[in-house]
């Protein structure tokens, strides 16, 4: 089957690795010149992990991961963990992003990836897909995978009038430090004062991964490094927080990232007979869950295993789709919970409660 796959991004490049493994032909189409990350690290769960393993690919990602353990605090620093959960309800993987997409780009093959053109639309008709690039070429193909992220051409041409919209007063600052005197060997993440949380975590490299975010964020006024700051300052009471102060002020003013937090809303459909929407193209999510690449990556292992079940995709699309949206169903509902927490507490409690619900559950819930 010939496949061609929007987007050289973590799920894109995820997505050409595994049809690739499965006898497909595939090519990526990535719009940006060279393949790169978005962002400094990344967490993952373990059931992303397993896909990485099923696509032979565990070990390498297993030598750039670090294992981290999650614990929340209010501004205090009092340490907090919801009652009645396990260690591994607790557990992300960090993996440096630019690291994992350098791994998934050399697995998929640097021959089968078209950099600096972009999907610009499609034709999907019976007997195949006519995938139109921004160069002026036509690619025919038996299925268009659409994993080019919270504004996907794909998407805005299988669902008109689907563009990502802001989740309202939402914003996060975040930056990657060589790592410091910080504690070494867990996340930080502190629920603070007027809707503000953040942190840090180590990740691989002896750095620092560093984040503040803010909801019901009132109009922002001052550098990108003023209004870090502001928000850290209320995750500081008595001197908790002092190291991600300094973090951010050793962070070079053009290497602070920040971005509106955008979300993809609910679609009517994620198929047609021969195209799919993966990952955040389908179903971009707020990241202060820690999922968006976690369900990414699911979807990947989802499409992959229904495409074996039936390699037509007219035929095993559909099923992909329904079992996804069960899912995502679940997650959408369980990620509001946890934004709409008060406190600290509560926070830890149904942080808690969706991730061991993540890792307990199985990824295609729609039995074949």
């Amino acid at each position: 089957m010939r496949v061609v796959i929007a987007g050289g991004g973590l799920t894109g490049l995820t997505a050409g690795v595994a049809l690739r493994r499965a006898g497909h032909d595939v090519v990526v189409v990535e719009r940006a010149p060279a393949v790169r990350a978005a962002g400094s690290g990344i967490g993952l769960w373990r059931n992303a992990l397993h896909v990485f393993e099923r696509i032979g690919l565990g070990p390498q990602v297993d030598r750039i991961s670090t294992v981290v353990d999650t614990y929340f605090f209010d501004p205090a620093g009092h340490r907090l963990r919801a009652a009645g959960f396990g260690p591994a309800d607790h557990q992300l993987f960090l993996i440096p992003r630019g690291a994992l997409n350098d791994l998934l780009a050399a697995a998929v093959g640097a021959a089968r990836i078209r950099l600096g053109v972009a999907v610009t639309g499609f034709d999907d008709g019976p007997a195949g897909v006519a995938v139109h690039l921004s160069d002026g070429e036509v690619l025919n193909a038996d299925l268009l995978v659409g994993a080019d992220g919270v504004h996907s051409s794909v998407r805005a041409h299988l669902v008109p009038g689907s563009e990502a919209v802001p989740h309202a007063g939402h914003y996060a600052w975040r930056g990657l430090v060589p790592a410091g005197p910080e504690r070494p060997r867990s996340t930080v993440l502190t629920i603070g004062h007027r809707r503000t949380r953040g942190g840090y975590t180590r990740i691989a490299g002896d750095r620092t991964m560093w984040m503040v975010n803010q909801f019901d964020c009132p109009p922002l006024t001052g550098t990108k490094r003023e209004q870090a700051l502001e928000r850290a300052h209320r995750l500081n009471d008595g001197g908790w927080q002092d190291d991600l102060l300094r973090m951010i002020e050793s962070t070079p003013a053009d290497d602070i990232l920040f971005n509106p937090v955008l979300i993809v809303p609910e679609l009517p459909t994620w198929t047609g007979p021969h195209t799919v929407l993966i990952g955040d193209a389908a179903h971009a999510l707020s990241p202060h869950i820690s999922a968006g690449g976690n369900l990414g990556i699911e979807d990947v292992g989802v499409l992959a295993s229904w495409l074996s079940r039936d390699p037509e995709p007219a035929a095993a699309l559909p099923g992909y789709e329904k079992a996804r949206r069960l899912r995502f169903d679940r997650v959408r509902r369980l990620s509001a919970e946890v934004a709409a927490a008060s406190g600290a507490a509560e926070f830890a409690e149904r942080y808690a409660t969706f991730s061991h619900w993540m890792l307990a559950s199985e990824p295609d819930a729609y039995p074949a």
